[in-house]
């Protein structure tokens, strides 16, 4: 067996280098902090360009068949609409991806379904809540500008966007419509039913929400959705009334701008 020889004593080291071996160890420190940021920097960057590649995508494909003024408002319609999703998971401490985009069929935001259905059905309202905000803001602007594109704006933000309300998946509708209380949803949609006949709305689009939710709706008084289990009877009328609501003022905004953007149009302003 070799043994090495002992290790002798050190010598005492000199204040210069101290100071150089903390210096040292400051500057290690301090590349591993820049490289963790950069790092991050990159994730984020990273994340972005997965929304930003299916953008771009999706605007050059609709720029190519509609020409670029309606793709962009198309798109920037959609990038609204996912992005009240988003930040509505965001709100609720869900994990959740930014918004990707379909070409031709749109867009969606993929996040984690929370245990409370209610939340999860104001996850879903969040987007046409928006959509129905930016179709307000486009009919102000119209309204002040007098400029027809803006009307017309509003009127695709709010067909596209009562369009997600159908009560069936993949649509937003599909997501919410378990939550809803039976009795108050058959009565607001005989007063859509109604409306529509005095806004002059298509009584097909009507139809369309309310036989395709007709399913779910059924299948609410048996309490398909176990989450649905613990929801209380306030929750049930408070997502209701979010949910008719968003509806009626969509279509209220579209009624009103297709009526103005769209010449010899057999609506008329409601206010």
């Amino acid at each position: 067996m070799e043994y090495l020889p002992p290790p002798s004593a050190p010598e005492p080291e000199s204040p210069k280098s101290v100071q150089r071996r903390r210096g040292g160890i400051g500057a290690i420190l301090a590349a591993i902090v820049a490289f963790l940021l950069k790092f991050k920097a990159v994730l984020v960057g990273a994340k972005f360009f997965g929304l930003t590649w299916t953008f771009l995508l999706s605007l050059w494909i609709y720029v190519v068949i509609f020409g670029w003024k309606l793709a962009v408002v198309v798109m920037l319609l959609l990038l609204a609409h996912e992005l009240g999703h988003y930040f509505a998971f965001r709100a609720y401490g869900l994990p959740v991806r930014l918004p990707s985009f379909v070409p031709l069929l749109g867009a969606f935001t993929a996040g984690a379904a929370p245990d409370d259905l209610e939340q999860d059905a104001y996850i879903a309202l969040a987007g046409p809540l928006v959509g129905l905000g930016l179709a307000a803001v486009c009919f102000a602007i119209g309204d002040a500008t007098h400029d027809r594109f803006w009307f017309a704006c509003a009127d695709l933000s709010a067909f596209l966007n009562l369009f997600n309300m159908i009560p069936t998946p993949p649509f937003d509708g599909g997501r919410i419509i378990g939550a809803l209380w039976p009795p108050l949803w058959i009565a607001g949609f005989a007063l859509f039913f109604v409306a529509a006949l005095a806004m002059h709305i298509p009584i097909l689009f009507v139809l369309i929400i309310g036989l395709l939710g007709l399913p779910s709706i059924l299948g609410a008084w048996g309490r398909t959705d176990p989450r649905a289990a613990r929801m209380t009877l306030n929750a049930r009328v408070r997502v209701s009334l979010w949910y008719l609501a968003t509806v009626a003022g969509l279509f209220v905004v579209m009624a009103q701008s297709h009526a103005i953007a769209t010449p010899g149009s057999s609506g008329s302003p409601i206010w």
